[in-house]
């Protein structure tokens, strides 16, 4: 099963290639206080959709240079706004017009 972590896109400004950082919570073995550590990864972008600050999935997979060893499985959030699949009709009832009198 490959390795799947979710960061955010810090650059893509590579042909193909995009950075993301992933952020993660650790706490200190002997003064409990938590801190949090940023790693950055290169992944793969075949279709250049990720752009900076898009929050994407990224999956491991085989080298691919010499520093990508991932590649970009999903967008969850483009710069900041949510993706959600709605259904046809439901936009289509938003759209209609209100009868006059309603607010």
């Amino acid at each position: 099963m490959p390795k799947t972590m979710t960061g955010v896109v810090s650059s893509d400004k590579v042909d193909k290639t995009i950075v993301i950082t992933v952020a993660t919570r650790k706490t200190h073995p002997l003064y409990r206080k938590q801190y949090t550590k940023n790693t950055r990864f290169m992944a793969h972008d075949e279709k250049n959709d990720a752009k900076i600050g898009d929050r994407v999935i990224i999956s491991e997979t085989r080298p691919i240079s010499a520093r990508k060893h991932f590649k970009l499985s999903k967008i969850l959030e483009r710069g900041g706004v949510r993706f959600e699949e709605t259904d046809a009709t439901a936009d289509v009832l938003d759209n209609e017009p209100k009868p006059e009198g309603s607010k």
